[in-house]
């Protein structure tokens, strides 16, 4: 299978949430398929690629904030791939790591051991495992970490009440999640064909920053990045869209494909060949983040931040006080 190649990327402007409503409440999503494909991603020796990309492109957004926070948790920790990079940004902090199952509790107790002979081992903060239940009660931290975990949610309002109850006031929440327009190429090849949709519809960046608000934080900022990947075969891109997920459509098709069907499958990928040749699909990733809001949040109009100022305050906030 060939890696995946970063071909381009384009950052759109950072924008406040809007002040209209959403309507957006349950999602159509199977979470049955959303459990057996954690589990399967859960067996395998390392996150998904793609998440371990965007962990790092979310880490560098810390840079942001002057809090340095005494206790965090991390969302869906092994599946997101960000817990070396919290704990390397913030070594004084205890971490809470919450996994949807045992079984992937078990890789994130796994991943977060330190050594015997690390000295990490013996003066670290404490780090805490647990599974995703009603009973996990909140914990008063200052920050919430959930990279690409919220496109798999059916309720996202329900969690992001959630997260905001489990925030200490004036904490923040940070996460990623795929956009809509991810697998646009995808989707209209499975349209033409008049085959059932290859993924679940995603939520909208203003209509998360909407869920935000209703959900109590304070000054959401949303902001959204389009990635271009590209593979050299269709066999490698089938293979590698598989070590990212799977569809958890509930329209999906709801039996076995054929060998036959999967050739026809690589042929009309093969049709999409840009002029050098390769196949390309698009990743639309939504950032966004919010403050526990210590008194109910007025909506307000929506703000806009041009890129070049976001770049202009992160190189503020790296320099030293």
């Amino acid at each position: 299978c060939a890696l995946p190649i970063w071909a381009a990327h384009s950052r759109r402007q950072y924008t406040g949430a809007m002040a209209v409503a959403s309507h957006t409440t349950q999602r159509l999503i199977d979470e049955a398929a959303v459990a057996a494909t954690q589990r399967r991603l859960g067996r395998l020796p390392t996150p998904p690629w793609l998440h371990a990309e965007i962990a790092g492109r979310m880490a560098e957004r810390l840079a942001l904030f002057r809090m340095s926070p005494d206790r965090m948790i991390d969302w869906g920790a092994f599946l997101g791939a960000g817990s070396a990079l919290l704990t390397a940004a913030y070594p004084q902090a205890a971490l809470r790591a919450v996994e949807p199952s045992e079984d992937l509790a078990l890789r994130s107790r796994q991943a977060l051991r330190s050594p015997w002979w690390s000295g990490r081992r013996w003066r670290a903060p404490p780090v805490e495992v647990v599974v995703d239940s009603n009973e996990v009660q909140p914990t008063g931290a200052q920050l919430l970490w959930a990279n690409m975990a919220l496109h798999a949610v059916k309720d996202p309002p329900a969690l992001l009440q959630r997260w905001q109850r489990m925030l200490a006031g004036g904490g923040f929440v940070m996460f990623s999640c795929l956009g809509p327009d991810t697998a646009r190429e995808l989707r209209a090849l499975y349209a033409g064909q008049g085959w059932p949709a290859p993924t679940v519809d995603f939520v909208d960046m203003h209509d998360l920053g909407d869920m935000l608000l209703q959900a109590g934080f304070a000054d959401p900022v949303m902001d959204q990045e389009t990635l271009t990947v590209h593979w050299e075969s269709a066999q490698a891109l089938c293979k590698d869209l598989r070590l990212l997920g799977g569809n958890a459509s509930p329209g999906r098709f709801g039996g076995l494909r054929t060998p036959r069907w999967l050739t026809r499958l690589y042929r009309e990928l093969d049709s999409m060949r840009d002029q050098n040749g390769r196949l390309g699909l698009t990743f639309e990733i939504i950032y966004g983040h919010a403050f526990k809001a210590d008194s109910p949040v007025q909506v307000a109009a929506e703000t806009q931040v041009s890129l070049e100022e976001m770049r202009r305050l992160m190189r503020e906030a790296r320099r030293p006080a």
